[in-house]
């Protein structure tokens, strides 16, 4: 076929490889994923090639049939003798190629335009068709990296943080000592009844509905390993670890894309009906943006899982949105929180979710034996006493007035501007040529979070943690400067 489509010359070709028994919805959510790495439409897919031993593999004659292309498959000799940029010693030895879906997709003598990208049981790589070359891909078009996050902005020693949302002063003295206390009882393995319990009653459920988890970044794992949803569903910009997760886990995702221009929020029919299970945050990282229940509550359904990621929620005064309490909503509602904002805890990997009971014993089942420290546990137990929570409300107040001093001190600067309402402790701002702002502030001594590792964002994008005043003042001044 020739002629140019959609800017591409002739089209491209999609090396795969894969595992016996791969599913076809895995190839397909590996492909998609390439593809919007190399900035290629779809319909430019030519064919999809692999290893001969792999022609008849069901999960890759249904990806090519459901793009419309044909699968081909070439020998290992023939694979083995072609150069590629990422081999395996592994995948030599096993198929006797370095790499089949960089050789199947550079045979003949085309140029790679996305290199080997791995799922659970899939590999796929994609080139032009041998002869013809693609116009270069600009940044804004390629797949965002679902695996940067604020902590790589900070690793410069010396710069003031408004990257990582943790609270700053934290944890506090008094956690810091109940921690020190019980390094003298680490040789005893991790018991998590009294962890559990607290937290229970601490959102009024059962124990058998929490589950104590290594971070809330472990709860996605569990949820992309023991869910098999035919839907999925993420709500973006947001978190980018549930889709990763999912993604890993081959599980094809579709994306949801809150606009700026509503606010960034969640508007009738957003979600697709056909959504079996349906990620979304509040408030949202990075948005800040707080979803009222009802709004979330409309999204649940029998038959669909709606797994809400609530780790700012305690950064909003009086937790206003909180589904964590809320048992007898239509088909499963899961509720994640962290303990890693407000108390400082993001080394100790320590987090929650909670849900109904099957799911919980469900989830359990996936985790490894003794999945939390005993200090993680320690620390769930006491930041869910009252005494505790007093200490959070009235940090989520003063953040509150942190917060508004920030937006405040935004809206004298020109060019910046702030979609809906921030009520997390930090703040999205637009600004054209945010990437070279965001570097002249590094040069000037302050770490933001760049924005384009969301999906449905971008290079005018920035993340900004919420600061006391005096931090904020000066950050602002060195703003300006660099504007």
């Amino acid at each position: 076929m020739s002629g140019a489509m959609d800017g591409v010359a002739d089209g491209v070709v999609v090396g795969v490889g894969a595992s016996t028994g791969v599913a076809e919805g895995e190839v397909l959510a590996l492909i998609a994923e390439a593809l919007a790495a190399a900035g290629v439409p779809a319909a430019a897919v030519r064919r999809l090639a692999t290893v001969e031993q792999r022609h008849a593999e069901p999960g890759l004659l249904g990806a090519a049939r459901v793009l419309g292309v044909p699968l081909v498959g070439h020998p290992a000799a023939e694979l083995g003798a072609v150069a590629v940029p990422n081999p395996s010693t592994r995948v030599l030895a096993a198929t006797g190629t370095p790499s089949v879906a960089e050789a199947a997709a550079l045979l003949g003598g085309g140029e790679l335009l996305v290199g080997k990208r791995k799922s659970g049981r899939s590999t796929v790589a994609v080139a032009t068709l041998p002869g013809t070359t693609l116009p270069a891909v600009p940044r804004s078009a390629a797949e965002p990296d679902l695996r940067h996050h604020g902590d790589a902005e900070v690793r410069v020693p010396g710069l003031v943080d408004l990257a990582v949302n943790v609270r700053t002063g934290t944890p506090p003295a008094w956690l810091r000592t109940a921690l020190a206390e019980a390094l003298g009882d680490l040789a005893a393995y991790p018991e998590q009844s009294a962890a559990r319990a607290a937290v229970a009653a601490r959102h009024g459920r059962p124990t058998a509905e929490v589950l104590l988890t290594a971070g809330a970044a472990e709860a996605f794992v569990l949820l992309a390993r023991t869910l098999r949803p035919r839907h999925a569903v993420v709500v973006h910009p947001q978190f980018t670890e549930p889709e990763a997760a999912l993604r890993d886990a081959g599980i094809a995702v579709r994306r949801v894309l809150l606009r700026p221009e509503d606010g960034f929020r969640l508007t009738p029919g957003a979600v697709p009906d056909e959504a079996d299970l349906v990620v979304v945050g509040n408030p949202t990282n990075p948005t800040s943006i707080l979803h009222p229940a009802a709004a979330l509550t409309a999204l649940t359904r029998p038959g669909r899982t709606l797994v809400v990621d609530e780790a700012f929620m305690d950064t909003a005064p009086g937790e206003p949105a909180s589904l964590a309490a809320l048992r007898e909503l239509p088909g499963q509602v899961v509720v994640l929180r962290s303990l890693t904002k407000t108390w400082g805890l993001a080394g100790l990997r320590i987090g929650y979710l909670l849900g109904p009971a099957p799911l919980v014993a469900e989830l359990a089942q996936a985790q490894p034996l003794w999945p939390v420290s005993s200090l993680g546990l320690l620390a769930a137990e006491l930041c869910s006493a009252p005494a505790a929570l007093t200490e959070a409300e009235a940090a989520a107040e003063q953040l509150a007035e942190d917060r508004a001093h920030l937006l405040k001190r935004l809206a004298e600067l020109p060019g910046i501007r702030v979609h809906g309402e921030p009520a997390a402790s930090f703040a999205l701002i637009h600004l054209p040529g945010a990437a070279q702002v965001r570097e002249r502030l590094r040069v000037a001594g302050f770490a933001v979070r760049r924005g384009d590792t969301f999906p449905g964002l971008g290079q005018d994008w920035l993340r900004l943690a919420v600061r006391d005043r005096a931090t904020v003042d000066a950050f602002i001044g060195a703003l300006a400067a660099a504007l």
